[in-house]
C-alpha cells in the first residue's frame, strides 16, 4: 500500500476515533472522570479500542514523516535512515502503548 493512502485512511479513522474520543469524555451528559475511566478500562472493548486508535495515530504520524523527509529532494542514505529510524520508534511506542494499555487494571 501506499503511503498516502495509508495517511488517508488513517485520516479517516483518526476522524471517526476523535469524534468518539470527543462525545464520549469531554461533552455532556457523557462527561468522564478518572473513577469512570479506571471501570472503562477494566472493559476489553475500551482496552481494544484504545490501542486502534494508538495504532492509527502512529501511522498517519509516521506516514506524514515519510513524505516530509522524502518529498523535497533525493531519496539519500541519510533519509533513510531517520526514515529507518522514525519507523523503529513508532514501533517500539506502539509495543509500549499497547504493553500500558493491556497491563492496567483497575484497583481492588
Amino acid at each position: 500500500m501506499r503511503v498516502f493512502q495509508m495517511q488517508r485512511i488513517s485520516a479517516i479513522a483518526l476522524v471517526v476515533f476523535l469524534t468518539i474520543h470527543m462525545i464520549v469524555v469531554h461533552y455532556p451528559p457523557f462527561h468522564i472522570d478518572f473513577d469512570q475511566i479506571i471501570i472503562r478500562m477494566a472493559d476489553p472493548l475500551w482496552k481494544a479500542i484504545d490501542i486502534v486508535f494508538l495504532f492509527f495515530v502512529l501511522m498517519h504520524a509516521l506516514a506524514g514523516a515519510w513524505v516530509v523527509l522524502t518529498d523535497v529532494q533525493r531519496f539519500s542514505r541519510l533519509k533513510r535512515a531517520f526514515a529507518g529510524a522514525a519507523i523503529v520508534i513508532g514501533l517500539i511506542a506502539f509495543y509500549y502503548g499497547t504493553k500500558t494499555i493491556l497491563a492496567f487494571q483497575p484497583p481492588v
